[in-house]
């Protein structure tokens, strides 16, 4: 009997790249978030004003762990966005790492 769709449809592959995906979008939004900052960016624009409210749920378990640095000129370096950067990927490669895990021990 062949596998239903059902089955295929969550297997562990298709799980894992769509954690790739979603973590990866993550990572690229806070990427955004933290160069439009560096670079002073103004958040009335209408594209930086989304990038920062896209991403500031995605910051706020980091929010205020580290101190925020500014020079004249309004350039911010954000060590909180940087550190979710790092954190993310961080739980992005141990999630990939578990779902190849679980693959790895269906097919035996």
């Amino acid at each position: 009997m062949a596998h239903s769709s059902s089955t295929h449809f969550l297997s562990s592959s298709w799980l894992s790249g769509l954690a790739t995906w979603l973590f990866g979008l993550v990572e690229v939004g806070l990427g955004f978030r933290f160069v439009l900052k560096l670079l002073g960016a103004n958040a009335q624009a209408p594209f930086v004003g989304w990038v920062y409210d896209t991403t500031l749920p995605l910051l706020r378990p980091f929010q205020f762990a580290f101190p925020t640095s500014s020079v004249t000129g309004g350039f911010v370096l954000e060590f909180s966005t940087l550190f979710a950067i790092f954190t993310y990927a961080f739980v992005g490669y141990l999630l990939q790492e578990l779902l190849e895990m679980i693959e790895g021990r269906g097919k035996h």
